[in-house]
């Protein structure tokens, strides 16, 4: 017999960062997980993660409203869907709720980890099979300070972790913002690449003046500098610039993907799995850039390890890998939620090779940092009636 969906758990897991995490819109001092758990007949237990950045000071979405969506709206076509099929699951979902793209997500990953943990194979082989079992790593430097920055840094290649380090420069005046950045890339020189992410904090005239001034101090890429409903300031940018300009928060799935490639607005996609709405369409968004031939950069939500890894599958699948990936959210929070810590090393990341995602949570630590266990909300599949 096919297994059956039995329930649905949803949970908030509060865990603190080693350091504020500056943004233009935003400085986060913590980080929430939406994590869901999906346990079918067969005994198999899938889990994902929905996660944003400063609750709804960075989108549309927050761990609770995803928490809220899950519980309402997606668990009732949950219960009586086959986890088999994960890609008609999330269609049925997809005509039921609009938007909504990381509640989506956080459930189309426990999907792919069920089927993956029931069918023996990984995430990346169930998307096709991976061509990277490392995926390159960039840290982010946002304290503000120039000093600080340049410390971390060298600290990061010492330790070889990272070696490539992107700046926040959305908040205050762009003059200081790009002294500061010339300061790190003058004390790093060629051992690194430095980039800039201005979270759409400049007017298009602004961003036009800064951007030369970054290519003089040897930044190689600039992350969504002005709004991202400015398309066609984007793709002004991204003609006269000599340094390469990435699309981000303006990247909301497929659609978004073939408007920004089809106007030729940006060099390189930072492709997220949270923000495309799930692995299915985060590789469809990554196969509209390969066919317009736009690079290619594994973004993150600084979600924890479950959402971290479910990218990291979907991203070694990818033939090309020009401009590396982020996803060192794990590293920026205090606390391990993992039975088994995830391998950070030689500047890059490992996916894991076991079946679906290839980890597993640590429950007693997990139980330290979740919300009032009250909260939690548990769906058991109804009881069928019988015949007489």
């Amino acid at each position: 017999m096919n297994p059956k969906i039995e329930q649905v758990e949803t949970f908030l897991v509060d865990l603190p960062t080693i350091r504020p995490h500056q943004l233009s819109m935003t400085t986060m001092k913590g980080q929430t997980l939406m994590i869901v758990r999906i346990a079918t007949s067969d005994g198999i237990v899938g889990i994902g993660e929905g996660t944003t950045i400063g609750g709804l000071a960075y989108g549309a979405e927050s761990p609770e409203g995803m928490k809220l969506t899950i519980d309402t709206y997606i668990t009732p076509h949950l219960l009586t869907a086959d986890p088999n099929r994960v890609g008609a699951t999330m269609a049925t979902i997809g005509k039921a709720v609009q938007g909504n793209h990381f509640a989506k997500c956080a459930v189309e990953t426990a999907l792919l980890d069920a089927l993956g943990k029931r069918s023996g194979l990984s995430v990346s082989d169930l998307l096709g099979g991976r061509f990277h079992d490392r995926l390159p790593i960039a840290w982010t430097l946002a304290s503000g300070n120039t000093a600080t920055d340049i410390a971390e840094a060298e600290e990061m290649l010492e330790k070889r972790r990272h070696k490539v380090f992107k700046l926040k420069i959305g908040r205050g005046e762009p003059k200081q913002n790009i002294a500061h950045v010339a300061a790190i890339k003058r004390a790093l020189g060629d051992r690194a690449s430095v980039r800039v992410d201005v979270n759409q904090a400049w007017s298009e005239t602004t961003a036009a003046v800064s951007i030369a001034a970054l290519e003089d101090v040897g930044v190689d890429l600039v992350e969504q500098p002005i709004a991202l409903s400015n398309r066609d300031g984007m793709a002004r940018l991204a003609a006269g610039a000599r340094v390469a300009i990435m699309a981000d928060e303006s990247l909301h799935g497929p659609e978004t993907a073939f408007d920004l490639a089809a106007h030729a607005a940006a060099d390189v996609f930072a492709v997220k799995i949270a923000q495309s709405g799930g692995l299915f369409a985060a590789g469809r968004v990554a196969a509209i850039a390969q066919a317009a031939g736009i690079g290619l950069y594994g973004g993150t939500m600084l979600e924890g390890a479950v959402g971290t890894i479910a990218a990291a599958h979907l991203f070694s699948t990818f033939p090309r890998l020009e401009w590396g990936t982020e996803l060192f959210g794990p590293l920026l929070l205090t606390e391990e939620i993992l039975a088994e810590s995830l391998d950070y090393s030689d500047f890059s990341l490992r996916v894991p090779t076991g079946a679906g995602l290839g980890i597993s949570l640590d429950e007693d630590r997990l139980s330290r940092f979740r919300r009032d266990r009250a909260e939690r909300t548990v769906h058991p599949m109804p009881k069928r009636k019988t015949g007489s």
